[in-house]
């Protein structure tokens, strides 16, 4: 203790060299070690945490997920088609058995959904506005066919990604045209617009990276209402704002699964066939070609079949009916019936 000074001012001065000193590390220290401002992540909820445990034993769920899922809110069912997609294991099954009827949007993009899972869930899901059928290689023009008739508010279409897509997208280009040929009436006046129109007059925004050039400049100038491949600009599409549903970086049901932790889908992901390259990317081989003609001509034929085999079992009763024992089968009845 120096002379002079009291007790109460030696402590002070000790105190306020320390303040300093250690005011000064820590300028250094942070000098040397810049620390950034940590962002707060808001921890996932309960019911994200519930459908991140669905989506991992979700294998195993499948067989009962019909039964399971009938009491599900629509964006629960979402989430968990969500999970399913990029589990790699979203079909038919999975998909009809979480449509939901107030879905305004659906992924099925890379995914094993054919046109008949397509079709019902057209049929389920009738407001839907934008579609993502990219890298789907069991729909062919017949699935959106069905698409564009049942869901009269569709607006966004994704298609394309693999050769089989492009080659879909191709054949279905004319479901979106206007059709001018064999129209009755005397003025465009007395025109109707489901005349014109096939069902896909709703479409506005078309989005197809890889497009031809020759499908491209004829649908552009058949079709001038439908927006192909829009790209984010300051700047509006004929005075229409580009939904974010239509700009190409957008995942459809990105907003299902942003809560979800993502190991969810990242882990336990089954080995997917792989498709046998084509040399050129544009064009299918001869034989996919006739496989994709025998799916569009067998499920074009199949209500037929159907009511052929309905006509013969008809025929079928009605001729049995006219046999002996049918009529001794009659005859036994109405006596048992007089008997009462």
């Amino acid at each position: 203790m120096e002379k002079g000074k009291s007790p109460a001012t030696t402590v002070a001065a000790s105190l306020q060299n320390l303040v300093l000193n250690s005011t000064a590390a820590s300028a250094s220290a942070s000098f040397l070690f810049p620390v950034f401002p940590s962002k707060r992540t808001k921890p996932p909820g309960l019911v994200s945490l519930c459908i991140a445990v669905i989506g991992k034993h979700l294998e195993d769920l499948i067989p009962e997920l019909g039964e399971i899922a009938i009491s599900f809110p629509a964006h629960i069912k979402m989430s968990i088609a969500a999970v399913a997609r990029r589990r790699k294991l979203l079909n038919d099954d999975v998909i009809i058995s979480l449509a939901d009827g107030t879905w305004e949007v659906l992924d099925i993009s890379g995914s094993d959904v054919s046109d008949f899972g397509l079709a019902k869930v057209a049929e389920m899901c009738g407001y839907l506005r934008a579609v993502n059928i990219s890298q789907c290689s069991r729909i062919t023009s017949n699935g959106v066919s069905q698409l564009a008739q049942h869901c009269q508010s569709l607006e966004i279409l994704r298609c394309g990604g693999c050769p089989q897509s492009d080659y879909t997208a191709r054949r279905c280009l004319h479901l979106f045209k206007p059709d001018l040929n064999n129209l009755e009436g005397d003025s465009w006046e007395e025109l109707d617009a489901t005349e014109i129109t096939r069902g896909g007059q709703s479409l506005r925004w078309l989005v197809w990276p890889n497009i031809d050039p020759d499908s491209l400049a004829n649908f552009s100038s058949e079709c001038p209402r439908v927006i192909v491949n829009p790209r984010p600009s300051p700047f509006d599409f004929k005075g229409v704002a580009v939904p974010r549903e239509a700009l190409p970086d957008t995942v459809l049901d990105g907003h299902a699964v942003e809560d979800i932790d993502p190991t969810t889908w990242a882990s336990c992901r089954p080995i997917r066939r792989i498709l046998p390259p084509v040399s050129n990317p544009s064009e299918l081989s001869v034989a996919e070609k006739f496989r994709l003609a025998f799916v569009e001509r067998d499920t074009r034929l199949a209500p037929k079949r159907a009511k052929n085999a309905r006509q013969r079992q008809r025929r079928a009763e009605r001729e049995w009916m006219m046999t002996s024992e049918a009529k001794a089968i009659d005859l036994a009845s109405r006596a048992n019936k007089s008997l009462l």
